[in-house]
């Protein structure tokens, strides 16, 4: 890539002298629907640079003409279902972390990083323009990116990185260099080279303040109506080319999309994700550790109805092969529950080995610093302290097919029954046509990480499960086979408390809808009474044996259509020789670009022997999204569950009126009904503003 010293203007029409002088990267390659041959749409990339920014211009050409499909102008879309251009970055060459741009064909913007060699957090936000202008046979974005928006290694004029195209009204996905199509674009493993001329910049010193202010209107049924006005912000500096110091003081996160509510007939706590953008950046180095249900680190813990008085975090790459993460976090006391002030504290170092696989270490201290009064009932209740300490290894092979982990936690409590130490690790192939794995858990009953989210202990867990496609060479389909998981759970005795054998087979179709079919097999026995309907009736004695089988589908449509649609059905048994049937459905219609309409629809019905009897429950969640423009959007939702007696509506409004700085009105009426009581609402307005140095 040559250096210009000539002047580019972002409006989407390349025509300025500049572009004249750079490589094209051309001759793009098919993923999907098949990975063997060149792409038939073709797409052209040019990019230069100069002393502050990077220049990349686009330009796609369309072997169908006609109108493109997109979702709506908000940023970070949807990607399968917008025709969009995405470009992954690789500024360490460890085809491990890196970071994502890109935009839809209407012009929405799209950022992130990149983690464990091609997963994409897209929470992260930074600062960068872009424009797009769309012809009937072709569409051309064009981009400015501030060398200070992104980490790099200082000195390197080599950097990895990798072109990605979806055209959905051919169903197909093209990348600049050949990808496997089992894998996404954004695998790592599989980008080019980026060759400067002379290496990039070196960074200068740079910092970035956020501040906000807000004013809040809070009505409570119970204690009536107050005011509050609240200030705070965020410090970004940049300690290094590729090491971050984030600072929040007073942090508020009342902009935060709420929790989609789901119905839960399940026995362990559900999970719902980070939204606060204070703990999303990097959050791979702390949040990955572990598996899905053995965390011992999870954001969400901290700051549970009390406020968080300041933070900090030093995060990102030491250089080639080190990364580091360090957080401290603070909240206050609460005097009514007897909560005492709280730190959490979290160490997280990762060091590359062999080509692509990582050795992670994790330290998470949780402490108890100031009770309101201390006593023995609040130490107990509220214990001094909890800390974890683990090891894992992260496997990936060079060319990602074989991916795997294995880790070891142990947990530090003031009393011997959070003492504990659990372990796991699995090893997983992927094939064009195969995919299988197996897997195994230990979690004892004294392993406690109350940082952590682990919603299920004193077991050994046991799972394979392998999967085959076919390829036909025509037909509506483009791959179909079938898919079998096994999966066995038992005490610590080894013996064995409950498993689920699922089966079934697949379909992928070239418009890029799915259909599935298959079935579960079942068996439980209850270690604790539990409520069948989770709705409060009486429960199932612990020690009861329950088997079933049932029948599930699944449908996702084709995302070309305006109208798009996911349909999810279960019929079968259930507990006490009962029966459990269950239907959901996710429907959208847009009137592209700028409106999106969606609803979230699931209906239960459980019918058990007496005294459960017949129980059924709807779950609704509506939502309506406005993009007038690509910096001012409107957002609501509204969700009524049955289940739990509950309504909530959310909406809110989003003005970008610079980058990265923001106004927002946000609404909130959460309520619960009869026979249960109680409403609180909340109108917010906040400002946020981005100084950048």
């Amino acid at each position: 890539m040559k250096k210009t010293h000539l002047p580019i203007v972002i409006d989407g029409i390349a025509d300025d002298k500049a572009w004249e002088d750079t490589e094209v990267a051309k001759d793009f390659f098919m993923v999907l629907p098949m990975d063997k041959d060149k792409a038939n749409d073709q797409s052209e990339i040019r990019m230069t640079y100069d002393d502050t920014h990077i220049y990349l211009v686009a330009t796609f050409y369309n072997s169908i003409s006609g109108e493109y499909f997109v979702e709506s102008l908000r940023r970070d879309f949807s990607f399968g279902k917008n025709d969009n251009f995405l470009f992954f970055l690789d500024p360490f060459n460890n085809q491990t972390t890196g970071f994502t741009f890109g935009s839809n064909a209407a012009g929405a913007q799209w950022d992130g990083t990149m983690f464990a060699g091609g997963s994409v957090d897209l929470n992260w936000d930074s600062k960068w323009i872009s424009a797009v202008k769309q012809e009937p046979k072709k569409w051309v974005f064009e981009m400015a990116l501030p060398f200070k928006s992104i980490r790099y290694e200082d000195g390197e004029k080599e950097w990895g990185i990798n072109f990605s195209r979806l055209h959905l009204a051919t169903s197909e996905k093209s990348s600049w260099t050949p990808i496997p199509r089992q894998f996404p674009t954004a695998s790592l493993a599989y980008t080019g080279t980026l060759v400067w001329d002379k290496p990039p910049p070196s960074p200068r010193f740079n910092y970035s303040l956020i501040p906000y202010v807000l004013g809040r209107t809070v009505y409570d049924q119970e204690k009536g109506t107050s005011y509050e006005s609240k200030f705070g912000g965020d410090v970004k500096i940049g300690l290094s080319s590729s090491l971050n110091l984030d600072l929040t003081i007073n942090p508020d996160f009342s902009q935060v999309e709420v929790d989609r509510q789901v119905t839960n007939l399940d026995r362990f706590e559900l999970f719902f994700p980070e939204r606060r953008q204070f703990f999303l950046e990097n959050a791979d180095l702390f949040a990955s550790f572990g598996y899905a249900t053995i965390r011992p680190f999870f954001s969400r813990r901290i700051g549970l109805g009390v406020p968080i008085n300041a933070g900090i975090r030093i995060s990102g790459n030491l250089n080639e092969k080190w990364r580091l993460g360090v957080m401290d976090i603070q909240t206050s006391q609460d005097e009514a529950s007897g909560l005492p002030s709280q730190n959490f504290g979290v160490i997280s170092l990762q060091r590359q080995v062999f080509k692509r696989s990582t050795i992670g270490l994790l330290f998470v201290n949780k402490q108890s610093i100031k009770y309101p009064n201390k006593t023995d009932s609040l130490t107990s209740l509220y214990p001094q302290y909890n800390r974890n300490i683990g090891l894992e290894y992260n496997l990936a092979s060079a060319d990602n097919v074989w991916n795997g982990k294995i880790f070891a936690l142990k947990s530090f409590s003031p009393d011997s029954l959070g003492n504990g130490f659990t372990q796991a690790a699995n090893i997983e192939y992927k094939s064009r046509k195969w995919n299988w794995g197996i897997k195994e858990e230990y979690v004892p009953e004294d392993y406690r990480a109350e940082v952590g989210f682990v919603p299920r202990k004193s077991y050994i867990n046991l799972n394979t499960f392998a999967g085959y496609l076919f390829f036909p060479s025509k037909g509506p389909a483009v791959s179909h086979g079938p898919l079998v998981d096994i999966n066995y759970y038992f005490d610590e005795d080894f013996k064995e408390t409950d498993h689920i054998i699922s089966y079934k087979y697949r379909f992928n179709f070239r418009n890029r809808s799915d259909f599935s079919i298959g079935g579960v097999s079942e068996y439980v026995e209850l270690l604790d009474p539990f409520d069948p309907t989770g709705t409060g009736k009486d429960s199932l004695l612990a020690g009861s044996k329950h088997r079933w089988i049932a029948a599930v589908l699944e449908y996702n449509s084709k995302p070309q259509s305006m109208l798009r649609y996911s349909v999810t059905g279960r019929y079968g048994g259930y507990y006490q020789n009962g029966t459990l049937t269950s239907f959901g459905t996710q429907i959208g219609y847009r009137f592209q670009p700028y409106v999106s309409v969606n609803a979230t629809v699931n209906y239960s019905n459980i019918y058990l022997p007496f005294p459960w009897n017949t129980t059924d429950f709807w779950l609704f969640g509506p939502q309506l999204d406005i993009t007038f423009t690509n910096k001012l959007f409107f957002a609501t939702l509204f969700q009524y569950n049955e289940q739990t007696r509950n309504f909530n509506l959310n909406s809110r409004l989003q003005w970008r009126y610079k980058p990265a700085s923001d106004i927002f009105l946000v609404y909130n009426d959460a309520e619960l009904l009869s026979p249960l009581q109680g409403r609180i609402w909340s109108l917010t307005l906040k400002a946020t503003y981005w100084f950048n140095k």
